[in-house]
């Protein structure tokens, strides 16, 4: 059974960075697209930014987002640069046996992490 487990949160200034893990197990993950997502209270969960494990191919939301994996280590990292109060939120790992397709729709996604609260202060 597919597990993420998401580690990295906490209170940042603003302008500050930070990186997110995921760390993955339960598959070999190849034919997996992994992405992160983000919510806050009372709104829909946001794609972030996601990549297919087979290649590495990523999309994004932004540029101030960067997503990367380490296939040995079946890791998924995300990292936030200059860091905005706005970027407060939860984020979430989420996986998708997909292939190459990339969603950026959280109903797309069957495995979840339980996230990692984010909070920029200004």
């Amino acid at each position: 059974q597919v597990r993420l487990v998401e580690s990295g949160g906490g209170l940042v200034q603003a302008g500050g960075s930070l990186k997110l893990s995921c760390a993955a197990s339960g598959d070999t993950f190849r034919r997996y697209a992994m992405s992160w997502f983000r919510q806050v209270p009372g709104k829909e969960r946001e794609f972030v930014a996601g990549l297919r494990w087979s290649d590495g191919s990523s999309e994004y939301a932004n540029s101030r987002f960067t997503v990367s994996r380490d296939s040995a280590e079946n890791m998924v990292y995300l990292q936030i640069t200059n860091l905005e109060p706005e970027d407060t939120a939860v984020y979430y790992c989420a996986a998708e046996e997909s292939g190459r397709v990339l969603y950026t729709s959280w109903p797309r996604y069957t495995y979840w992490g339980q996230g990692t609260q984010v909070t920029v202060s200004s």
